[in-house]
């Protein structure tokens, strides 16, 4: 089976990393518990939207995100029984390039550099599964769509749901 696994918000909580900038930058206290079914920007004063979308054209913003709890585990079985590969839309963020690559070594050294996929446009991915946190990724894939739930997506109900990577595991192991 191939299956291809997204990184920001599946198995790198960038959504996490952008309400702590706010935070620490605004002196603010937002919970990710607040901003269900929205985008982090749209949980803030229209006057501070545009710096968190900036967020992600920051130097250093996806080098140190926290790992998704399980998905190190649960990826380090699905990829000694299958295919697996690392499809991140990297190229919406250019800088993110290096950063990305380096925090793959860091936390997922045994899926190797050939079966990390940094790309643009992810409807060029043909395989069995697709696990992402975005209908837009989700929608024209042709194989199963699993969406793995971030705080932004709570309303979404178009596709097959993890909330977790144990449910990943009980779909996939």
């Amino acid at each position: 089976m191939i299956i291809f696994v997204d990184m920001d918000e599946v198995i790198a909580d960038a959504y996490q990393a952008h309400i702590d900038i706010y935070n620490q930058e605004y002196n603010a206290d937002i919970k990710a518990e607040e901003c269900m079914g929205k985008e982090f920007w749209q949980c803030v004063p229209k006057a501070h939207q545009q710096s968190i979308k900036d967020h992600t054209r920051r130097d250093g913003f996806f080098k140190d995100l926290k790992l998704i709890e399980g998905s190190r585990e649960v990826l380090r079985e699905l990829s000694a029984r299958h295919q697996v590969y690392i499809a991140s839309a990297a190229m919406e963020f250019p800088q993110s390039l290096r950063e990305k690559s380096d925090w793959l070594d860091a936390y997922f050294p045994f899926i190797p550099w050939q079966n990390r996929i940094l790309c643009g446009d992810k409807h060029v991915l043909k395989g069995d599964v697709l696990i992402d946190d975005r209908s837009k990724n989700l929608g024209p894939f042709d194989g199963r769509s699993i969406m793995f739930t971030s705080p932004h997506n709570t309303q979404v109900d178009l596709f097959e749901r993890a909330d977790t990577w144990e449910d990943i595991a009980k779909k996939l192991l």
